[in-house]
């Protein structure tokens, strides 16, 4: 029979032990973490004792396999007094392109300040026909301008 729109968790109902039970020690209630923990930590230990030389722990899948993979990048801990400060270090591909990369460019800005490159004669090119029609329009109104005020004056006398 269904009991309606609302049921119970799925983990069921509660258990209790008996006092009979507990005192038996048979009781179906299953164990707590921290008992399993202290468990662990017992075992621990005297596997400590047994094995002085271990390894240091790793983490996941890292203890199972045992592999030298030559793209691993190894941690470099180098004291401060160890460091040699008059050595250069050596740049990587990535950095050395890019430095050139910004050393192209700079000369490129210079050689396009000074007119030297193709882009910058064009520029100059079309800045100077620029001129000239500027130029030419600003003549052709100053005329118009001295022919409209001789028309007033002619028209005034």
């Amino acid at each position: 029979m269904g009991r309606g729109k609302f049921k119970g968790k799925p983990t069921g109902h509660r258990h209790f032990s008996t006092p009979e039970e507990l005192r038996a020690g048979t009781s179906v209630r299953p164990r707590t973490f921290k008992k399993e923990e202290a468990e662990v930590e017992d075992e621990e230990e005297e596997s400590e004792e047994e094995v002085e030389e271990e390894p240091e722990k790793r983490k996941g899948t890292q203890g199972l396999i045992e592999i030298e993979n030559p793209n691993l990048v190894k941690q470099k801990n180098v004291k401060a007094k160890d460091v040699d400060m008059g050595r250069t270090t050596e740049l990587s591909r990535r950095e050395r392109e890019e430095i050139e990369k910004q050393k192209a460019h700079e000369r490129y800005m210079k050689l396009q300040e000074q007119g030297k490159t193709e882009q910058a004669r064009k520029d100059l090119e079309r800045l100077a026909l620029i001129r000239q029609q500027r130029a030419d329009a600003a003549k052709k109104r100053e005329e118009e301008k001295a022919a409209r005020e001789q028309k007033k004056t002619g028209a005034r006398k």
